[in-house]
Order: structure tokens, then sequence, then C-alpha cells
């Protein structure tokens, strides 16, 4: 199945979104002497991503996990899970925080004895229900409205305005824009 422009364009902000955080979770985890799993290799575990298993054997992917005397060769007890997330409609967002919380508390259930802290970082349109269904559960939120985002793009000249009428071909130019804008950052 094709991806539309308007997927691709969400995960280039979703991407960035996780891209801007893991320097702020690396200086913390260096500062306090904890290990930052993140996606990629690590010789503890097999492939790319960042996999914990719940008391049930079910398989939940994250994004950050920090651990205290982890190591690139040993996983050990989690003292923090935290998932990014990007939504660009309200209308998913209350579907996004019952998937995260999904994914999260029943390691945390597992994990009782760690007692991890359970964060999130969004960015994009979330309803005030679906942020409340969060904090209410003990997710510490840190959260950057759709406006903020766009704001952003644009100080590197980039409009990443769009809504749901938005055609195809005005999304094109904003993927062009920031692979644009990357190549130039990489060389």
């Amino acid at each position: 199945m094709a991806e539309s422009p308007t997927h691709k364009f969400g995960q280039i902000i979703g991407d960035l979104l996780e891209e801007a955080i893991e320097p702020h979770l690396r200086k913390f985890a260096d500062d306090h002497g904890l290990y930052l799993d993140k996606k990629g290799s690590r010789p503890a575990r097999k492939g790319k991503k960042v996999t914990w298993m719940d008391a049930f054997g079910n398989a939940h992917d994250l994004d950050f996990v920090l651990e205290r005397g982890g190591s690139a060769g040993k996983i050990v007890a989690p003292v923090a899970f935290i998932e990014t997330a990007w939504r660009r409609y309200t209308k998913h967002s209350r579907n996004k925080a019952q998937e995260i919380q999904g994914a999260i508390q029943p390691l945390v259930i597992a994990n009782q004895d760690a007692a991890p802290f359970i964060g999130v970082v969004l960015a994009g349109d979330f309803t005030e229900g679906s942020l409340n269904q969060l904090t209410s559960l003990g997710f510490k939120v840190l959260y950057f409205p759709y406006e903020d985002v766009v704001e952003a793009f644009a100080r590197v000249g980039i409009d990443a305005n769009f809504d749901e009428d938005t055609p195809d071909r005005d999304i094109y130019p904003k993927i062009e824009a920031w692979n644009n804008l990357s190549m130039k950052i990489k060389n």
C-alpha cells in the first residue's frame, strides 16, 4: 500500500521529535549514570527496536528506556520508559494516548520493583481529555501544540501547516523542503 504524502510528512515530524528529544535524554542519562536505550543496534538485544516484555510475555516496542547499570552489552531494570508521539488531528489523540498507555502500563507492572518513571513527549493536536488521561495514570507529559511545531518549521523556512483538506500537491513541496534542509545539515 502506498504511503500518502500527508502520512510521510507526519512521519518526518514524528521522527524529528524523537531526534530533538534524544540529546536531552542522553545528557540526563550521562549526568545521572544511566544507560539510554533507543532505536538502533545494541549487542544486548536482537534487532534495532527497543523491545521490553511484560509479565505475560507480550512484547512492547518503545522509543526510549533509561536503565541504571545498563550498558550496550547488558540490559538491566528500567528506571524510565519514555514515548514520543505526533498527531495532526485531535480525533486520533485519545487513541494514541491509549496506545501509549497500553504499551507502558504492563511494563510498569512487570518492573514494579524498579518503580520506573513514565513519560511522554507529545506534539501536534491532542485533546485536553487525552492529556488528562495520561496525566491521571501517572505519566509526566511534555506537550508541544501544533502551532508551536508549525512555528519551529517556519524558523527554518518550511511551511508545515496542513489539514485534512490539503491536497497532495501542496504536501510534496513540504517534504522536498525538509529533505533539502536535511541534506544541507548532514553535509
